[in-house]
């Protein structure tokens, strides 16, 4: 059996559990912090990254690589077209939302969540300026129809539901306005549609529970 490891607490923790319940894949949960230096967890996540796997062959870490382990191993429900291209593109939205909007937004988690000293004046300006234009180019590859990537349910939407809200809250607190709704992404109405889905429910309640604890 799978194991997860990491925080229900992490979103991209939360991308894996969702794939996991997605496809119906018997799987336990075990409590990693990030960046540990245990050696346990070093062996399966080498930069005490979370999540990671554990697997009856050994580790694995990085959350889309987990995924699309997990769609060669346990293929049906499928969370990618099985049209080359299509599955291509699954991946671009993927790549953009973890990449080019989470990991942009994420330099602001520290101040706007954890009480972390005020980013600069110039580091604002900067990471705004970032967010804005690569906000404009989702928005360009982002379907809504009424998943992220089109009709079907896919790794694209395990990706966008952990990881948008984020991204809004943390803009609309450093800045006053969500850069998603402000750039013309009206997110709200789909994270409620996906949040219907049993399996983001379950995400969802684990990730309240969890922070209940903090």
């Amino acid at each position: 059996m799978l194991t997860l490891c990491g925080s229900p607490i992490s979103n991209y923790y939360n991308k894996v559990k969702l794939a996991l319940l997605e496809k119906g894949l018997p799987f336990t949960e075990e409590v990693a912090a990030t960046h540990s230096s245990d050696q346990a967890i070093l062996s399966a996540s080498p930069l005490g990254k979370i999540p990671f796997i554990r697997t009856e062959r050994g580790g694995l870490c990085e959350s889309q690589a987990i995924l699309d382990y997990l769609e060669a191993t346990a293929p049906q429900p499928a969370l990618l077209p099985a049209d080359p291209f299509e599955a291509a593109k699954v991946r671009e939205l993927t790549t953009f939302i973890d990449w080019h909007l989470e990991i942009v937004a994420r330099q602001l988690y520290a101040s706007t969540f954890f009480g972390a000293a005020p980013l600069s004046e110039g580091n604002l300006v900067r990471i705004r300026k970032q967010l804005e234009t690569n906000i404009a180019a989702f928005k360009k590859l982002a379907k809504f129809s009424p998943c992220v990537a089109g009709k079907d349910f896919t790794q694209a939407d395990c990706a966008a539901f952990a990881n948008l809200p984020l991204i809004g809250m943390a803009s609309k607190a450093a800045f006053g306005e969500d850069l998603l709704i402000a750039g013309g992404i009206d997110y709200k109405p789909y994270i409620k549609f996906i949040g219907e889905r049993p399996s983001a429910q379950k995400v969802v309640a684990d990730r309240k529970a969890a922070q209940t604890k903090v």
